[in-house]
């Protein structure tokens, strides 16, 4: 089974007591920083609001019911109070716990289903090369995402279009997704830049990055941009637990060059993942 299955596993069997990310890692026998990335690059959520979604959706069903009371549903998802229990309820619903057991249906609560594994695990590893990468300055727009957001990525690429070419100290057409700066809800910072010489001269709307010169596994992406998460997924599960290299917790980046149409979204790019050298 792969980490993220074995981490589905673990959530599912195990949800209804404390757990932690590091429990999850360990089970899936991955780092923190490998099984926050992996999650959510496959799935789509962030692991530990998918723990919290899950024990809320099934105290739902649990008060819908009838469940006489609600302290009992609490402890039994995890919750060490009712006060505590029902600020996570309402964060999550948008209802308290005593109206969906007043009204005794979930009809317009939008519960949080067990995810089952898709089989989007390509067969072949996309084609691939190990390289050393060089210190690379990056600059351009930042925007912070979690996994369940980051569908406002291609939004920010269309607001940092009218950019490339304009920057000062631009070093070529290539332009460069970077994403860094993740945390263990699944948030992180994702950056759609250029490489420039230096940071001195950007405008006060831009921000930047410093990437260090790193080894990378870099794979080529040749379908339509949308489906990027079939490749990811595909690493995560299948590439890095096969090949026996480590990741670093450093910034991964989408490099795309002349090839890449951003109007069609077509051409083909490149994914880079840092490893151990």
């Amino acid at each position: 089974m792969n980490p993220v299955g074995k981490a589905l596993w673990f959530v599912e069997s195990h949800f209804g007591s404390e757990i932690t990310l590091d429990e999850i890692a360990n089970v899936a026998g991955v780092s923190r920083f490998y099984m926050t990335r992996a999650f959510g690059d496959t799935t789509g959520h962030s692991i530990m609001r998918y723990v919290r979604g899950r024990r809320l959706t099934e105290a739902a069903r649990a008060l819908a019911g009838g469940a006489p009371d609600i302290l009992a549903v609490a402890l039994d998802s995890g919750y060490g109070s009712h006060e505590a229990f029902t600020r996570a309820f309402r964060d999550e619903f948008d209802l308290t716990p005593e109206a969906v057991r007043t009204q005794g249906h979930l009809s317009g609560v939008k519960l949080l289903e067990p995810i089952k594994m898709e089989e989007t695990i390509k067969s072949c590893i996309p084609p691939m090369r190990f390289q050393n990468g060089k210190l690379l300055l990056i600059a351009g727009l930042v925007q912070r995402y979690t996994c369940e957001t980051s569908g406002g990525i291609p939004s920010q690429w269309q607001r940092f279009q009218p950019h490339i070419g304009q920057i000062p100290g631009q070093l070529g057409p290539t332009a460069f997704g970077v994403r860094w700066n993740s945390d263990e809800h699944g948030a992180f910072d994702y950056l759609c830049g250029v490489e420039v010489t230096d940071f001195s001269r950007l405008p006060p709307d831009l921000t930047h990055v410093r990437i260090a010169a790193q080894k990378y596994a870099v794979f080529s992406h040749y379908e339509h941009v949308s489906t990027i998460r079939s490749t990811w997924t595909t690493i995560w599960n299948k590439w890095l637990p096969e090949s026996g290299h480590e990741l670093v917790d450093a910034p991964d980046f989408e490099r795309y060059g002349a090839e890449f149409d951003p109007r069609t979204g077509t051409g083909g790019f490149e994914i880079w993942v840092p490893i151990k050298g």
